[in-house]
């Protein structure tokens, strides 16, 4: 595991000597056609700045040698750059890391999804996981880790606006798409876009807090441990009419409180049929979603009026502001002042 290397400086001992040998660690960065740029470029330049940084603070920790690997003998980016690929990259790396592929629709991301390639990356990455390598991926490419069946039955995340296609397309993933960052086991998934970045910082972390801490004052990096924050519930993609219909009448209730009763009717479906509809697709429960729907109004209008937190938790169905701001404590694990400043 990836902390083992906080402690990897091993003794080789001599007839008269003690040599301290710090072994570097071996990433291989797994790029299919279509790479998005940001989200490798994130990712390489994180572990260069790192190996950079330990040469800078003459750190005592290994280092990162990222070979990039690839599927196929040449690999062009989103933007249609060539990726300077390593062949099939280390052997037997350390850690794999799968940037997104640049398709960020449900259609389009679909028919990705077929390609050969993905079922090749897919085959690799078995491969891989059967040497105990650390498997980790971000925004879209968690989708080319799930395709490898390799996430079913753990824990993941994904990109916020994707949830309900990944939530779909893979039942056997415990999905948790309001994480940043979620570690099962040896596999590790981060969200949306920028994650990539967060994802690399949590590679570096298991090498050593401190290089990861420099590495993120060095790159302007502030800590995001959730996506939930980013979410906009109107721009989940899903294509179910009994969740649209719920969410076009919760919008409209905020302020009046919920009901389940009121809402199968609004619906036109049963209480069971309304919550298991809205847990296959959002993996919420109908109550939840609506507190969802809330927070993002308050936090709307935090950033958007003067009103006090009293008025606004007035607006969207709360009889005191105390319960908003805990509400919101609790969802963005940020605070009323913090929202208004981010505006």
């Amino acid at each position: 595991m990836l902390a083992d290397y906080a402690e990897s400086a091993i003794q080789t001992r001599g007839k008269n000597a003690i040599f301290d040998i710090i072994f570097a660690m071996k990433i291989n960065v797994l790029v299919l056609d279509d790479v998005f740029d940001l989200g490798l470029s994130a990712v390489l330049d994180a572990f260069q700045t790192a190996n950079e940084l330990i040469g800078l603070s003459e750190l005592a920790v290994p280092r990162f040698e990222v070979k990039i690997a690839a599927v196929r003998k040449a690999v062009k980016t989103s933007q249609g750059l060539t990726v300077p690929v390593n062949g099939s990259g280390w052997r037997t790396p350390d850690c794999v890391v799968v940037p997104a592929i640049g398709f960020k629709m449900p259609g389009p991301l679909e028919s990705a999804l077929a390609r050969p390639d993905v079922q090749d990356a897919g085959a690799v990455l078995r491969q891989w996981a059967r040497r105990d390598t650390t498997l980790t991926a971000a925004c879209i490419g968690t989708f080319v880790m799930a395709e490898s069946g390799l996430l079913d039955y753990q824990r993941a995340t994904t990109t916020w606006w994707l949830a309900p296609m990944f939530r779909q397309r893979y039942p056997n993933v415990s999905l948790d798409e309001s994480n940043m960052i979620v570690h099962s086991g040896r596999f590790v998934t981060a969200g949306a876009a920028l994650s990539h970045m967060d994802l690399a910082l949590w590679i570096i972390r298991g090498v050593s807090p401190h290089l990861a801490s420099l590495t993120a004052k060095y790159l302007i990096v502030d800590s995001r441990p959730a996506q939930s924050a980013y979410a906009l519930t109107d721009h989940l993609v899903h294509s179910d009419d009994i969740v649209q219909r719920f969410e076009d009448w919760a919008r409209k209730r905020l302020k009046q409180g919920f009901s389940l009763d009121d809402a199968a009717k609004a619906v036109g479906s049963s209480k069971r049929t309304l919550a298991r509809r809205m847990q296959a697709v959002l993996g919420k429960s109908p109550l939840s979603y609506f507190q969802t729907l809330r927070v993002e109004r308050a936090v709307h209008l935090l950033k958007t009026s003067s009103a006090s937190i009293d008025e606004i938790a007035e607006r969207v169905g709360y009889s005191e502001g105390s319960v908003l701001r805990e509400l919101l404590r609790r969802r963005l694990g940020v605070g009323i002042k913090e929202i208004r400043r981010s505006a």
